[in-house]
């Protein structure tokens, strides 16, 4: 496994929008950037945060597998609702609970908020939930990869609300078993999106590992594309509209 590089979370220029209302919002370990097209209260966005965090520390005080299982596991009953959406979407994926964390935070806020937007990017460690009514682009951050900052994502209004996930074996703090420099996963579920591109990353262990990546990828039902990028090789499918950056 690769030594990562931390890097400044800059990316996030790539996904924001000239055009809608930004809010960055830290609690402890967790980094969330909000566009939206309304102002929304920062004090109720950190309450949400707050809250959804509380309840996935709480129930890791009663099961502490949850928090250092590599491999999916059962939750204990009683258990929150979250918590039992992060454990069933990487029982999906093959991986521990909490490869589903900062998906699972960032889309139960999405929710909180979906009634009181038009247009809302919820950025969370590089995992992004997007509804929108116009067409938005996305770069995609590869590390030290050629093709890092090269391409762009295309996503239409009547392909969200989507979430879309990267993981990453060279860039970040996640855990990874494998070599990439971005896995990208589409899907309607942000949390099962965020399992499957670390399922999908941990399989790559040298680039000619990348095919049979995106094989597993499509096997998952309700992922709808998948992007895997190790060095200046890229390999894609799905649903997906790719441009260079200009």
């Amino acid at each position: 496994m690769k030594t990562k590089k931390f890097q400044p979370r800059f990316y996030r220029e790539w996904v924001q929008s000239k055009d809608l209302i930004n809010n960055h919002i830290i609690v402890k370990e967790t980094d969330i950037y909000i566009s939206s097209d309304v102002a929304l209260d920062e004090n109720f966005l950190k309450d949400k945060i707050q809250g959804y965090r509380k309840q996935i520390e709480d129930y890791i005080l009663v099961d502490k597998d949850f928090l250092t299982s590599l491999k999916p596991i059962d939750t204990i009953k009683p258990a929150p609702q979250i918590v039992k959406d992060m454990a069933q979407a990487t029982k999906i994926a093959g991986v521990g609970p909490m490869a589903a964390v900062a998906g699972a935070i960032a889309e139960y806020l999405a929710r909180d908020l979906e009634d009181k937007t038009k247009e809302l990017i919820i950025e969370n460690g590089g995992d992004i939930f997007l509804k929108t009514e116009t067409k938005r682009r996305i770069g995609i951050f590869a590390g030290e990869s050629k093709l890092s900052g090269k391409i762009i994502l295309e996503i239409e209004a009547e392909e969200t609300p989507v979430g879309i996930c990267t993981s990453s074996g060279t860039v970040g703090h996640s855990l990874s078993f494998g070599i990439t420099d971005a896995t990208i996963i589409l899907a309607k579920s942000l949390i099962l999106a965020d399992a499957v591109a670390t399922a999908t990353g941990n399989i790559v262990k040298k680039p000619e590992d990348i095919n049979k990546a995106i094989e597993f990828a499509k096997s998952i039902k309700d992922v709808t594309a998948a992007m895997v990028i190790v060095g200046d090789l890229m390999s894609a499918w799905g649903n997906l509209k790719i441009e260079k950056a200009k």
